[in-house]
């Protein structure tokens, strides 16, 4: 006992005297030169020193959040203050030197990237710049399309072509450089695109041979030529003691005679997923079951839109265009192909059923009625005139017997992230909404992201998004809003005005970071569980009663359409947390209450409410 005493006593003696000669050395290092004390805010002002020259837009974004901090409790003759009005006026003109540069080296990307930044906080005008428009941005990408098309880049340099003639009309020189490439390409929707640009420009002379393809027709059996079956072997399962072979099919088409295929991400997570640890190889098949199988890989893929770009090795008979903007109106007719269970070359009739519908994380998709099943999978869907309109996805999990498609112009706006190979990145800010009468409520800000950091209230409503007003039918203007910043790459530059509860209006400036594949998951990992039931489970609490094992809640909101709203629960029930599961590799969150319902009398029940973590709701 004594040994055991003294012991302890000599622990204690050695930490005292541990602590005693760090805290002198502390003392020593705070005092001297090589280590002078500096305050939160100077700390800040060096990490945005440090990014002045070399990367502008981030030290903009640190000035923005600084701003947001401190711009109640200092005044202009705060000296850290005035310097952050010297680092922003350079990092203003940094940036504008860059966009030069790259205009001046031809990286065209860099370029229209900049200038969106410029736009967006409207230094143009402000440090005496040449005026930057949208006709300036469609020229620069129309040079972009011209150099992608002399380095062989013909798909991306259609997309590109494209979408400078949306924001301005082609020339008619330019028309019909595209229109040719097109017909060698030998993708005749796209060659009936630059052909109309041609002849709305006033372009003459038209050589006979463009004229007779772009204004040509293809048939369904034309188009079956272009579409093949995706093949992906997982090698072998056991269940129940039997060895069963495991593999995935689905369906895909050729968009560019150099080989790439466009399919859903499902078909080939296995492909490229890291979590998946088993065997995983790819083929397509062109013809039926006794064909060759032909290796494939995937180029690129957008988890988030379910769509993925694959390459294979060979020459097509035909090539599906993805230059038309078509939308299809409710009952109009629409021809699905692809290979159900196997069926290779199977083509189905039907209608447009319905319009945004919320099944992925980005923008709606439609509903049809044509019959597709498993195998359908990344197959197309054109209209009576041969103009692709969508992608096939089936089988979604809590949609058996109804079919859907991803739109043909989201298909075209994620292909140039997606050419470029991997991941394709998309730009989140980290905030949740719910629409309501009011516009795009602010319901929740996800923990270490943009939202969070500027410090955005919640309860507030979108007014604008660099300076525009997003108007949407009702129910769309979530995917509106997300539609406004699909473009802006992460890392870039938005202007958000939001008003409060109270009317004050406030813009953030914010700086866009990857959209993680579920975007809710980190924030169910590490925020308070009764915050937490907002974004997932559309249910907003108040604490009521804290007890030694758990707390009592009210439930002050319920979000229009959530999980909460569904099962019944409305506002003043009174709820406790039992558990909060998140099943990360089955993609779900699960929560465990007991709830004394309002309209029940307050007569006290448990309750299972699960939900998927990749939220359609988050920007």
């Amino acid at each position: 006992m004594k040994k055991a005493v003294n012991k302890v006593c000599f622990i204690i003696l050695i930490t005292t005297i541990l602590i005693i000669f760090s805290c002198e050395s502390i003392n020593r290092n705070v005092n001297s030169e090589d280590f002078p004390f500096r305050s939160t805010s100077s700390v800040r002002l060096n990490d945005i020193n440090r990014s002045i020259e070399d990367n502008p837009i981030y030290a903009l974004s640190l000035i923005y959040i600084y701003k947001e901090i401190y711009s109640e409790i200092v005044t202009d003759e705060n000296e850290d203050w005035k310097q952050l009005l010297i680092y922003e006026d350079e990092a203003k003109k940094n940036l504008i030197a860059a966009y030069e540069k790259a205009i001046q080296d031809e990286k065209w990307e860099e370029a229209i990237s900049y200038g969106r930044n410029i736009a967006n906080l409207r230094l143009a005008v402000d440090l005496g710049f040449d005026s930057l428009n949208t006709a300036r941005e469609a020229d620069l990408i129309l040079f972009d399309a011209k150099k992608k098309l002399q380095e062989g880049n013909v798909l991306a340099a259609f997309l590109s072509a494209v979408r400078s003639h949306g924001m301005q009309p082609l020339d008619a020189q330019s028309s019909l450089l595209f229109l040719e490439k097109a017909v060698e390409a030998r993708q005749r929707r796209t060659a009936a695109f630059f052909l109309s640009a041609a002849q709305s420009a006033g372009a003459v002379n038209i050589p006979a041979a463009l004229l007779e393809y772009a204004s040509g027709s293809d048939s369904p059996s034309d188009m079956v030529k272009g579409v093949a079956t995706v093949i992906v072997d997982r090698g072998f399962r056991v269940e129940r003691g039997v060895g069963m072979q495991n593999i995935v099919g689905g369906s895909a088409f050729f968009i560019d005679s150099s080989g790439l295929l466009i399919t859903n991400y499902h078909v080939i997570e296995s492909e490229v997923d890291p979590k998946y640890r088993g065997y995983s190889r790819m083929f397509i098949r062109m013809g039926d079951s006794t064909s060759p199988r032909i290796p494939a890989r995937v180029i690129g893929w957008d988890k988030a839109l379910d769509l993925a770009l694959i390459k294979t090795e060979i020459e097509t008979e035909y090539v599906f265009s993805v230059v038309d903007r078509v939308t299809p109106r409710v009952g109009e007719t629409i021809i699905a192909i692809g290979s159900p269970v196997g069926l290779e070359k199977t083509v189905t009739s039907g209608i447009v059923s319905a319009h945004g519908r919320r099944l992925l994380q980005i923008g709606d998709v439609m509903q049809i009625d044509a019959a597709v099943n498993h195998g359908n999978s990344g197959g197309p869907v054109v209209d009576n005139q041969g103009r692709l309109v969508g992608v096939v996805f089936a089988g979604a999990v809590p949609f058996q017997g109804l079919n859907f498609i991803i739109p043909a112009e989201t298909l075209a706006a994620a292909l140039p992230q997606m050419i470029k190979g991997g991941r394709a990145p998309r730009p989140w800010l980290g905030m949740t909404l719910c629409e309501t009468l009011s516009g795009a409520e602010i319901i929740y800000s996800s923990p270490n992201t943009p939202a969070a950091m500027y410090q955005i209230n919640e309860g507030s409503v979108i007014m604008s998004i660099n300076g525009k007003t997003i108007t949407a039918r009702q129910g769309g203007l979530i995917p509106a809003l997300q539609q406004e910043i699909f473009h802006s790459g992460p890392g870039e530059l938005i202007v958000l005005e939001t008003i409060d509860e109270d009317d004050n209006v406030k813009k953030h400036i914010m700086m866009t970071v990857p959209r993680p594949d579920l975007p809710l998951l980190d924030a169910a990992r590490i925020d308070r569980r009764d915050k937490i039931t907002t974004p997932l489970f559309g249910m907003m609490l108040t604490l009521q009663q804290t007890g030694l094992f758990s707390s009592r809640y009210r439930v002050n909101r319920v979000v229009r359409g959530s999980i909460s709203d569904q099962a019944g629960i409305s506002e003043d029930d009174s709820v406790s947390i039992n558990r909060l599961r998140i099943l990360e590799d089955e993609g779900y969150a699960l929560l465990e209450i007991s709830i004394k319902k309002r309209r029940m009398g307050y007569l006290e029940t448990n309750m299972q409410l699960p939900v998927w973590l990749d939220s359609p709701d988050t920007l």
